[in-house]
């Protein structure tokens, strides 16, 4: 269950930072409340989600596969560049977190 709670507060992260783009700087309001909604929501799942996922795995998978959605996005939806520095380096976030899962718990 809590990595489902985990996917649920990637995709709210991701549509709160897709909607950023829309806000102007904040100067418009629906999707300036979209983003808003969408950070509370992620950080509620992600506070839900660390009852039973380690916070080091959550955080990682968290913040590594935004990053990555966001990054994609922009390339799909805002037409930004893609240079082989971005790709490796969203190569690099999936790596991390792949090694992260495998190191498995130390106690």
């Amino acid at each position: 269950m809590g990595y489902l709670l985990l996917a649920g507060a990637i995709a709210a992260e991701v549509a709160a930072t897709t909607a950023m783009k829309y806000t102007e700087g904040f100067t418009r309001l629906w999707p300036s409340l979209v983003t808003s909604l969408g950070y509370v929501v992620s950080f509620a799942l992600l506070a839900q989600t660390l009852k039973t996922v380690q916070i080091g795995t959550a955080y990682a998978i968290w913040s590594g596969a935004g990053t990555a959605a966001i990054a994609v996005l922009g390339l799909l939806l805002f037409g930004e560049g893609l240079s082989p520095a971005k790709v490796a380096g969203v190569l690099l976030i999936i790596g991390g977190v792949v090694v992260l899962n495998l190191g498995g718990t130390a106690h």
